[in-house]
């Protein structure tokens, strides 16, 4: 079992792209961290806690501390993976270093080209001030972040210079397409990312990111890496701020398809809210006769942001544009011989 915990919907970023300003009335919320220990009692095989928000340093370090002293007094398998901005680390590392340096703790960040990631309304989150934050983190804490770029319709033209960014950087980025949650008006259309997969591969990229690896080494397969984990409802959960539970982060954005904390703390039988909802279980009746069937509906937030936005045929046209491209991957195994990094992905909440 996975959690994702969202302690607040507080950040210290004005991002363009991001969902969590629109997300809830009670902006000061921090989830009752009895909760976590709850889930925990329940789970006690619950591998790692993924901490995300908002931004998880807006939460003072106390509160992961009183976690991490559970997880040992338990004598729980589980780690901690915070995705954070790292702009509090950067300002006040005193706060931060100790708990980053712990062995049960790993930390991916954050970064994007353009003026979506923005450190204020009126100041862009740059290259330079990323390499500023990185270099503190290495310095201190022992190795660099890999970190998360989300792909939108205003910045798709530099998703592949991320990739590059992380080549520099000698770790590795995971290309995410923008959800429509919260701030986003519709989502990034599935078969664009892909395109965008392809184009790493042919760029020779593929060792620095994440989702691209997965798409090799995965294709024409089940994989249990989101988002393309159709059963992900078995064995993910997220608890919201307001301790709102869920079986997806994203739809715990926009407060669908939730489950009762109380009744499954008590219930020896797991909730599988998606899987069980027939019109989450593809895009159309056809896609169960097309081999990329588990790329197209792997993901049930997907399936149902993109009917929602009237975007299934557009993406379909442009998907069987690339299908033979796609499915060739597998058999390609010269695509995949690329050099292992021991700093790539060690770190990471990628998986």
């Amino acid at each position: 079992m996975e959690l994702i915990v969202k302690p607040t919907e507080i950040c210290n970023f004005a991002c363009t792209f991001c969902s969590s300003p629109h997300l809830s009335k009670e902006k000061g919320k921090i989830l009752d961290i009895d909760k976590i220990f709850q889930f925990l009692k329940r789970f006690p095989q619950t591998n790692t806690l993924i901490i995300n928000g908002g931004d998880p340093l807006m939460v003072r370090p106390n509160y992961y501390w009183r976690i991490l002293e559970h997880i040992e007094a338990n004598n729980l398998i589980t780690k901690i993976s915070f995705t954070t901005n790292l702009w509090d680390f950067y300002l006040h590392p005193e706060k931060w270093t100790a708990l980053f340096q712990h062995e049960r703790v790993g930390v991916t960040t954050s970064f994007n080209y353009g003026e979506t990631r923005r450190v204020s309304k009126s100041k862009n989150f740059t290259e330079d001030l990323f390499w500023k934050v990185s270099d503190k983190f290495s310095n201190l804490i022992g190795y660099r972040p890999d970190f998360i770029s989300v792909v939108n319709d205003q910045n798709e033209s530099t998703a592949l210079d991320n990739v590059l960014l992380a080549k520099k950087m000698n770790v590795e980025c995971k290309l995410n397409y923008a959800m429509a949650s919260g701030r986003e008006s519709r989502p990034y259309q599935l078969s664009k990312i892909y395109q965008i997969y392809l184009e790493i591969i042919k760029n020779k990229l593929t060792p620095w990111e994440f989702n691209t690896k997965e798409l090799i080494k995965g294709i024409n397969k089940r994989t249990t890496i989101c988002p393309r984990n159709r059963t992900c409802d078995s064995g993910i959960r997220c608890i919201q701020p307001s301790g709102d539970y869920y079986s997806c982060g994203a739809f715990g954005d926009d407060h669908e398809h939730s489950i009762d904390f109380d009744q499954e703390m008590n219930d020896t039988n797991i909730s599988t809210p998606l899987s069980d909802n027939f019109e989450l279980s593809s895009l159309k009746m056809e896609c169960f006769g097309c081999p990329m069937f588990e790329i197209c509906n792997g993901c049930h937030k997907t399936i149902s942001d993109l009917k929602r936005f009237n975007m299934v045929e557009s993406h379909c046209q442009l998907m069987k544009q690339l299908e033979k491209e796609i499915c060739l991957l597998g058999n390609d195994f010269n695509l995949f011989k690329v050099k292992e990094m021991d700093n790539v992905g060690k770190h990471n909440s990628f998986n």
